[in-house]
């Protein structure tokens, strides 16, 4: 019976048990997909999943699901937006609570209420615009071009109040990267296990032990972040460990944030940016401010001062993530700088104008979807897991 869980027993065709299982039915309409459709909810053993999924491949026109494939019926048969696609997939990626609100976010509608309502302004812009196309000979209403130079304004400083936060968005997306990095035998090690709460790297008390960068993926206070533990910086004639301390100052350059370790109180360390973290190491040794991987001091401040760090800033993420949105925003902005220029300029036509304001709508029209998104389509739906 349609939307009523049944416990049925599974059989194969020749009759032999796969499982007692709680049996879903969804009538037309009624489904993710908008099909008809029977869920049948398992134990999760590898051995009953996969007997079931045998016993259904056996039937007459039945195959395996393609990568995404639920997904893709779902938006076809007009149940989700493309938005809300990214947005689904986006969530089923997401490892930390903050992508996670990220991604709910995009797959909620925020993004497409945004883009609606200045598409809605472009509109009204290009309205003022061809009327003066078309009534060119009449008296038009004074302060048409005010108006219409209002709604360009309305438009784009959205659309650039969004690409100011890209950077963070992107990075919320695709996690962040903080470096470890001092000299040999600081502590670099113990402080990357002690941040991980497990032996992920091997510690000695000789110098030069990690000879390759090492990384460990974290949820920081909801950031997705990978730690990376560098080599130690220091002469040597090792051909080997010289290797591995170019590509840790590669890697570190690269990074979202550095933290220093300083070897003892009177270094002088110059950090790679400003806002990277300088901190003493060992201080349980020195008995003064600083961190200890060893005894867990300074752990606690360290963590909220890297959270800080990598956080808002004065700054706050867009609400869109994927570089196919900013690539189509940057595009609109730029149109609608050109339509206000031209605006402003006395010798330029309305249909020059209007011909800009097109195009940035166009653009707008992209992202969401309405218009050449077939391209887009197949990158989308192939990261998707079998299955959903």
């Amino acid at each position: 019976p349609p939307r009523r869980a049944s416990l049925r027993k599974l059989s194969t065709p020749d009759g032999d048990l796969i499982d007692e299982a709680l049996v879903l039915g969804f009538s037309e309409g009624e489904s993710f997909t908008g099909e008809r459709v029977v869920e049948f909810h398992v134990h999760g053993s590898s051995a009953v999943i996969s007997a079931a999924l045998t016993a259904c491949l056996a039937q007459d026109g039945t195959r395996g699901a393609e990568a995404g494939e639920f997904t893709r019926r779902a938006y076809e048969a007009g149940r989700m937006s493309i938005m809300e696609v990214e947005g689904l997939g986006d969530l089923i990626d997401a490892e930390t609570d903050l992508q996670r609100r990220q991604a709910l976010r995009l797959m909620g509608g925020e993004a497409e209420r945004k883009l609606s309502s200045w598409r809605d302004a472009l509109l009204q812009a290009l309205v003022n615009t061809e009327a003066e196309i078309d009534f060119s000979d009449e008296e038009l209403p004074t302060g048409l071009k005010e108006r219409t130079q209002r709604f360009l304004g309305t438009a784009r400083g959205g659309i650039e109040a969004e690409l100011a936060g890209r950077a963070l968005s992107e990075r919320l997306r695709d996690g962040f990267e903080v470096a470890i990095i001092g000299e040999a035998n600081v502590g670099k090690s113990t402080l990357l296990n002690a941040l991980a709460g497990r032996e992920a790297a091997i510690t000695s008390e000789y110098a030069g032990t990690t000879r390759d960068v090492i990384e460990v993926r974290m949820d920081i206070a909801g950031y997705p972040v990978t730690l990376i533990d560098t080599a130690g910086l220091r002469e040597t004639s090792d051909p080997v460990e010289l290797i591995g301390i170019d590509r840790g100052s590669k890697r570190a350059e690269q990074a979202d944030l550095r933290v220093y370790l300083k070897a003892s109180p009177q270094d002088d360390i110059k950090p790679f940016r400003h806002d990277d973290i300088v901190t003493l190491s060992k201080c349980d040794v020195w008995e003064t401010e600083g961190v200890s991987g060893k005894t867990g001091e300074g752990l606690e401040q360290l963590v909220e001062e890297i959270v800080r760090r990598l956080g808002t800033g004065g700054r706050s993420s867009s609400v869109f993530s994927r570089a196919r949105h900013f690539s189509l925003l940057e595009e609109a902005a730029t149109t609608l700088r050109e339509a206000e220029k031209l605006l402003r300029d006395e010798q330029s036509t309305p249909e020059i104008t209007a011909e800009q304001i097109r195009s940035a709508a166009a653009r707008l029209d992209m992202i969401m979807g309405r218009i050449d998104v077939e391209e887009v389509l197949g990158g989308i739906f192939s990261s998707f897991c079998i299955g959903k």
